[in-house]
């Protein structure tokens, strides 16, 4: 990425030669030339909201900026792009959407997420530790801005204003008023689940913001819901990708034996999933693991691995998350250990299981969704 300070070197993470997907785009490139161009006083505590795998910070690793993501695969990125560049480690700091706020923020620089609902909690976190004189710039792409998205800066931060457009991006202008009254955060967001979904019937359920579908069930959830695998005895059992933890919270309460494992690269997701399974007092054991699917998980380990895998990577398309996740599988699950994962019917799930499993058995479809049983063989 070229910055007016310089060429750095970018990558995703996990790194794939495979993968055309950039490290950075066009938003990103344009609050840099804005800065730079508007000459803005990058003093005192820079504060880097959403930065998606580390190009923010470390074209301003200069400025010793903090970093707040919710992904753990956008903070290991961070890792390896500011230690590709030479940055002198600790020179950034690296916190979760779960870590309290610095105390005073001097420039609040957002890369506007997908999460209308993640903004709206992480403003409300931000929003006592910001002055009258910090600096406040969003970015995104076009159409990743809403107006929506400015009535949340303009009733959360202040007066707020949009820029012109440039190679499809466009920056949020904000002067913060701290005299603004704001309503109470109402994340995280907890209801009560319908009466046909199996072990959860009437049960509750704790959504962090930027949770999938964190205000309702999302369907395909609610079909591998009424599709369960019978677990028996003490069986390892793993909710790949947990969301919000209904999934291995409903195995949890059909089997107390079950040792179940939580586990997603969304700080807040886990979150949710933790506070979903304490609000429903199971009396099995739970573990909950932020990370990369199911790196650190043992070969040979698992009794079952349950999947509703995502096919979005931010605004892209992409079954490779996916792919991943089905991997993994395979390589923890024990001889005779299954794979059960739920999609939409036109994703075609089934040949990549056959693929990798050399087997794959529909155990439920309808018109939208199926779900689908991998056994892993010898």
């Amino acid at each position: 990425m070229t910055t007016p300070w310089g060429e750095v070197a970018l990558a995703r993470h996990p790194e794939d030669p495979r993968d055309r997907l950039r490290a950075w785009d066009a938003s990103d490139a344009y609050l840099l030339r804005h800065l730079a161009e508007q000459d803005v006083p990058l003093s005192g505590t820079v504060v880097v909201l959403g930065d998606r795998w580390g190009a923010l910070v470390t074209a301003l690793a200069a400025h010793r900026p903090t970093q707040i993501t919710d992904s753990w695969l956008g903070q290991e990125a961070t890792r390896a792009n500011l230690a590709r560049n030479g940055v002198e480690p600790g020179s950034v700091r690296l916190l979760t959407t779960q870590d309290p706020p610095p105390e005073r923020v001097d420039v609040l620089l957002v890369r506007v997420p997908k999460s209308l609902a993640l903004l709206e909690d992480q403003l409300l976190r931000l929003a006592p530790s910001v002055h009258a004189g910090t600096v406040v710039v969003g970015t995104g792409m076009v159409k990743e801005i809403h107006t929506s998205t400015l009535r949340l800066f303009e009733r959360l931060l202040g007066p707020t204003r949009t820029s012109l457009a440039q190679q499809k991006a466009r920056l949020i202008l904000c002067d913060p008023d701290p005299a603004l009254k704001r309503p109470a955060n109402p994340w995280p967001y907890g209801y009560d689940l319908p009466a046909d979904v199996g072990p959860l019937a009437g049960r509750p359920v704790v959504n962090h913001a930027g949770v999938f579908c964190a205000d309702r069930l999302d369907l395909g959830t609610r079909f591998l819901l009424g599709h369960l695998p019978p677990t028996q005895g003490a069986q390892r059992v793993v909710d790949l990708g947990c969301g919000n933890g209904v999934v291995g919270t409903a195995v949890a309460l059909a089997n107390p034996q079950a040792e179940v494992l939580f586990t997603d690269e969304s700080f807040q997701a886990v979150a949710s999933a933790e506070a979903t399974y304490r609000a429903n007092g199971v009396p099995g054991h739970g573990e909950f693991r932020v990370g990369d699917g199911l790196a650190g998980v043992a070969d040979d380990s698992v009794d079952f691995v349950l999947n509703n895998p995502p096919f979005h990577s931010h605004q892209a398309t992409t079954d490779a998350t996916a792919l991943r996740m089905f991997t993994g599988a395979r390589r923890v699950l024990r001889p005779g250990g299954e794979l059960w994962v739920v999609g939409n019917r036109h994703l075609g799930y089934h040949v990549k299981l056959r693929r990798l499993f050399g087997n794959s058995q529909l155990v439920a479809g309808d018109p939208k969704f199926v779900v689908l049983k991998a056994v892993k063989r010898g």
